[in-house]
């Protein structure tokens, strides 16, 4: 059974003790099945930080490079055109996390949206998709996205998703609009939390070919590990609680999530790119 955990921070300084606990980290993942994981930046030297840990781990991490929208108001011109230069790295799948809060408004929303903006257009530009944080902010984020997907014609090149809906947090009305305008739709670990009725109706009402999983580590540990730390390995949670709630095997799961994921990430091409950069590297 192959997993994929399409959203983490395990590259983080505070996901624990530094590089050697994410790299078992990473281990750990691949003992649970996870053959791949995306580790997302959330500014500019964070995102540089996201890139080094999938150099170490060529075929098995991928990055995102991105500002968050907490960290918008502290994001010039100046990070903005090198996360753009570093967005073009093969070891770069997806521009996130990137998006609107509107609940902890920890930037000016002014703010946000001028780094939401500029993030969509360097998505068009290096033509990957984008990782999107919406929280209290669905009725700002739609509007943005259909005019992104109308200008992108809906698809990537080759046919593939425009992004992810990350940590998905609205009810299953949402999930289809963003599903028409081009997007698939991540269940994160905490669905198999006993209050997680709304999320849990999304997976319900959402055809499996438009979904992904995530962990979001360190943050939101499945019920099993509530109170610990979440990381990569537990991905495997929020798939057995998808198969329970379709009534349908872990392994169907597991299989139709893995291959969206794949999709959405050109991860094929993407892990031989990566992995001949990393040789040259060391050949250097």
């Amino acid at each position: 059974m192959r997993l994929v955990d399409t959203h983490s921070h395990i590259h983080d300084p505070e996901f624990g003790r530094g590089p050697a606990d994410a790299d078992a980290a990473v281990a750990r993942a691949q003992a649970a099945g996870v053959t791949l994981i995306v580790t997302l930046g959330v500014d500019r030297a964070d995102s540089e930080a996201a890139v080094a840990l999938a150099g170490r781990h060529p075929g098995a991490v991928l990055a995102a490079v991105g500002v968050h929208p907490h960290a918008a108001k502290d994001a010039g011109d100046d990070d903005l055109d090198a996360l753009e230069a570093l967005a073009r790295d093969p070891r770069v799948a997806l521009i996130g996390e990137i998006g609107l809060d509107f609940y902890r408004n920890l930037s000016p929303r002014d703010d946000q949206m001028r780094v939401m903006r500029r993030q969509l257009d360097t998505a068009r530009r290096v033509a990957k998709p984008v990782a999107v944080h919406a929280r209290e902010a669905h009725d700002e984020v739609l509007p943005l996205l259909a005019a992104w997907s109308r200008e992108m014609g809906g698809r990537l090149p080759g046919g593939r998703p425009l992004g992810v809906m990350h940590y998905f947090s609205a009810g299953a009305d949402h999930a289809r609009r963003y599903i028409e305008l081009g997007f698939v739709i991540s269940v994160h670990t905490s669905v198999t939390h006993p209050k997680a009725t709304q999320l849990a109706a999304v997976v319900r009402d959402t055809p499996l070919e438009h979904l992904v999983l995530e962990t979001d580590s360190p943050y939101g540990a499945p019920q099993r590990y509530r109170g610990t730390r979440n990381e990569p390995a537990y991905v495997a949670e929020a798939a057995g609680r998808v198969a329970e709630i379709k009534g349908i095997s872990i392994e169907e799961v597991a299989e139709t999530t893995t291959r969206n994921a794949e999709r959405l990430l050109g991860a094929g091409a993407m892990h031989e790119s990566a992995v001949l950069q990393t040789a040259r590297h060391a050949r250097d």
